[in-house]
């Protein structure tokens, strides 16, 4: 049994606070380095991959999870960074330059489309986004003298300083690193005026206004924030794929990141890796199904986006707190055994219905 009580000041603002979280995130950082000198080829890509998404999936959640704001068009913002990145690469600009550039440009089309989505909320934000991200992607395939069009165009390999990163487990590394960055600058964010901010919005826009904060101004925050930690993983995409179409950034990836974000649990940054971990494992769990299956059901063409939907509903009726909130649950069972009680966890109203302010 363990009681988290304060007894400095400093207690409340410790990251790790705990021995055992010391040492499981330490071996869980240990493995992860130690991951792509023992694994084949295939699966530290896959695992690049996954950091990536993850990535994606923060800053979704920045919007999604923190601010209220629910997006359907997110994968125009990793499109933007994607080809952003990869033109100023083909014109000499060094790679860390211009993965901040890319996160830059996405950041910019995130304060442009957050400016008049402010004034919309719930389903009409999700369709104003939608839109974007159609738009964003049809321009991708029309502006052929940069983004090739349709036919694509192909990434030059990331180097610093004349040393390739293109290699697996460089750009691995690569990869963990701007994940760990932007995690880390994302804790510190929630725990600062402007994150705790964000959360006043999102629980309630009168409440918010009624103490000073500027509604607005968070709001196209969040869009711009989260834009840029988009763009900045579309950047890692683009060398990812080494090939970029318009089809990669459609309304499908959209959909995966809002889905990572519900399913792992609103509000919460490990919620976005632990929802970005499992829609990335889903397609992979799909294929070994499908043997199982009869050849007539197993050759329909949306079994994919009909499993995406039945994860979701369950997550939705049986756990609405998402992967995050059943572990919180578990976690609390084993520190407070045997005085855990069911109550302690019993579903409540999450945020404030009170917004007659107009």
């Amino acid at each position: 049994m363990r009681f988290p009580y304060d007894t400095a000041y400093a207690d409340s603002r410790r990251l790790l606070r705990f021995t055992g979280q010391k040492l499981s995130y330490g071996a869980l950082l240990l493995l992860l380095c130690a991951a792509p000198f023992v694994l084949p080829r295939f699966y530290v890509g896959e695992l690049t991959y996954l950091f990536i998404f993850c990535l994606a999936s923060l800053g979704l959640m920045v919007l999604t999870g923190y601010t209220g704001l629910v997006s359907l068009g997110h994968a125009a913002f990793v499109g933007i960074g994607a080809y952003t990145h990869a033109w100023l690469l083909g014109h000499g600009v060094p790679l860390f330059i211009s993965l901040a550039l890319a996160a830059t440009a996405s950041g910019i089309m995130g304060v442009v489309i957050g400016v008049p989505a402010i004034r919309i909320s719930g389903l009409y934000l999700a369709i104003v986004t939608l839109a974007f991200s159609v738009l964003v992607e049809h321009a991708m395939g029309r502006w052929v003298s940069v983004t090739g069009g349709f036919s694509g165009l192909s990434v030059p390999a990331p180097e610093v300083f004349g040393v390739s990163l293109g290699g697996p487990k460089a750009f691995y590394f690569l990869c963990l690193a701007c994940l760990i960055l932007v995690l880390l600058g994302l804790i510190n964010l929630t725990r600062t005026r402007p994150g705790r901010a964000l959360v006043g919005v999102r629980d309630s826009e009168a409440a918010a206004r009624s103490l000073g904060i500027h509604v607005a101004g968070y709001k196209v925050l969040a869009f711009k924030l989260s834009a840029a930690i988009c763009g900045l993983a579309g950047g890692l995409m683009a060398h990812q794929t080494r090939f970029l179409t318009p089809e990669a950034f459609s309304m499908m990836l959209s959909m995966q990141l809002l889905l990572a974000v519900v399913i792992g649990g609103l509000g919460s940054l490990r919620g976005a890796i632990l929802g970005a971990i499992v829609i990335s494992l889903l397609p992979t769990a799909i294929s070994h199904l499908k043997p199982l299956l009869s050849a007539r059901l197993a050759g329909q063409s949306g079994l994919e986006v009909f499993m995406f939907g039945l994860v979701l509903t369950a997550f939705v009726l049986f756990e609405p707190k998402g992967i995050n909130g059943r572990w919180l649950k578990v976690k609390a069972f084993f520190e407070y055994f045997p005085l855990y009680r069911r109550d302690t966890f019993r579903r409540t109203k999450a945020y404030m219905r009170s917004e007659r302010y107009k």
